[in-house]
């Protein structure tokens, strides 16, 4: 159900290095870091193991909302998460649609809960074709 959690930190680079150090005892690392062009906002890293980030960081006041990606098994649910999501009283915080700067595939939407959290619903699969 959870695909990846993301923490505001309030200096990057000092928090970067200090979970390269305990990503590492752990057998896991950076996997993907992200500038503040590709996410129109932020620089972001991305840490797990193999090839996909499971926790990201990014610059932010701590105690700021939390980022919450939720996995989701077809683009469709992507796109029903956001209706349903926006139905429900949530603020649109990216439409669905391709992030190719995580991947190719990567198919998301974001919306921002009652309490201000960045809620998101993501696909990893190729687009199905019926």
């Amino acid at each position: 159900m959870i695909d990846h959690v993301g923490l505001p930190v309030s200096d990057y680079p000092r928090s970067k290095q200090f979970y390269l150090a305990v990503m590492a005892a752990i057998d896991a690392g950076l996997v993907m870091e992200v500038s503040a062009a590709d996410t129109g906002s932020e620089p972001a890293a991305g840490f797990g193991r193999g090839i996909k980030p499971d926790f990201w960081i990014s610059p932010g006041t701590v105690g700021s909302p939390v980022h919450v990606a939720l996995a989701a098994t077809s683009r469709q649910q992507v796109d029903a998460f956001h209706r349903a999501a926006l139905a429900a009283g949530a603020r649109d915080h990216g439409a669905p649609g391709l992030r190719p700067h995580y991947h190719p595939d990567y198919y998301g939407a974001f919306v921002l809960d009652p309490d201000g959290h960045n809620i998101e619903a993501v696909c990893h699969c190729p687009e199905q074709h019926a």
